[in-house]
């Protein structure tokens, strides 16, 4: 009797045979030289917003992030015998899950809190003097909240790191963090000293600036990388836009920005289209640009990437999951191996 191969199983070996000999494409690991006193400057910090990352930290903890993804097997447990006060005062599931499954990755003990009525603070309770208490119970603290001076109430009190896992409609800089490494990871000849022209990018940003934080976030790392990025079109309708000083600060930077209503329009020229539909505010979310769909007849380059923070909604469609496009999904496995880079350089062992 013969054994027969199952076709998808045939299909892989062949394609597999095919790409013999065939040479294989940089990596992020390939092109950036190890620089470990740039990670280890983070030692003992509190991460609070974009604006705290150099770019050469922001590079060697994204190098760092492909050693941990491509190592999967660690050897050593860096942080046994330390715990984690998970705080998410806000509904999350991709931020939350990733952070607690970095520290368990690296062997250490989390206590976690998914509701501020269980606290001190349903009794009024200072946030300050929440932090008091936290100093002696773990040894770092990452916070979600949907207040935007929270973190920085709590950071008054603190003499153990505190990572901002969003704030209101401030920032989320550890997103903006798994979003480059995600742009990264996709075009790696980014980070070469000399970058080609016709590797250099032009990114649209389905969103609202002034209200979403991962869009905040992102555009200030963006910043630092200006002189590999072309031109950054914001897709906004007329009613929103950015904040006060917003635009100008990122165009001091070097930062290409232009505002455009027209997404059928610019679409074919984008390399990286980033979308996002929700914003959190108070114990609830506004929706912005719902006009704004990507779906399988967009008219994409057909070797742009989609990116989306995470949860979506009809703003992204799911006839896009199997199609190259899809970066999304990379884009949240690479927030744990970034987060693993981020709080191994910040907790000292």
């Amino acid at each position: 009797m013969v054994n027969k191969v199952h076709p998808k199983l045939e299909e892989r070996v062949e394609k597999e045979n095919w790409t013999e000999g065939i040479e294989r494409p940089l990596t992020l690991l390939d092109i950036v030289t190890e620089q470990p006193g740039k990670t280890a400057e983070l030692a003992g910090h509190s991460i609070i917003s974009s604006r705290q990352f150099e770019r050469e930290q922001i590079i060697q903890l994204c190098r760092l992030a492909a050693k941990f993804e491509t190592q999967q097997s660690f050897g050593q447990f860096p942080l046994t015998g330390k715990i984690l006060i998970s705080a998410f005062y806000e509904p999350s599931t991709r931020t939350r899950l990733s952070f607690e499954s970095v520290w368990h990755r690296l062997g250490g003990d989390i206590i976690s809190i998914t509701d501020p009525s269980t606290t001190g603070i349903a009794k009024g309770e200072s946030l300050s003097d929440v932090a008091e208490m936290m100093n002696h119970y773990g040894d770092v603290v990452v916070l979600r909240d949907s207040n935007n001076n929270a973190i920085y109430e709590m950071l008054e009190g603190l003499r153990i790191p505190i990572i901002n896992a969003g704030n209101g409609t401030d920032e989320h800089p550890t997103q903006a963090l798994a979003d480059m490494y995600a742009i990264f990871k996709w075009r790696p000849e980014l980070l070469m000293e000399d970058v080609p022209e016709e590797k250099k990018v032009r990114i649209a940003i389905i969103g609202n600036p002034r209200r979403m934080r991962t869009v905040r976030s992102l555009l200030l790392l963006f910043s630092q990388f200006s002189d590999v990025i072309c031109e950054v079109v914001i897709i906004c309708n007329r009613d929103t836009g950015f904040d006060e000083g917003q635009k100008e600060e990122l165009e001091n930077e070097g930062l290409n920005i232009r505002i455009s209503a027209d997404m059928e329009r610019e679409l074919p020229a984008m390399d990286i289209v980033y979308i996002n539909a929700i914003a959190w505010v108070g114990d609830t979310y506004e929706e912005h640009g719902l006009e704004y769909k990507l779906d399988k007849d967009s008219p994409l380059k057909s070797d742009a990437i989609i990116l989306h923070p995470l949860a979506r909604g009809d703003e992204l469609s799911t006839e896009l999951d199997d199609s190259k496009h899809n970066w999304y999904f990379a884009q949240a496995r690479g927030a744990v191996f970034v987060r693993m880079a981020l709080m191994s350089s910040i907790v000292r062992f």
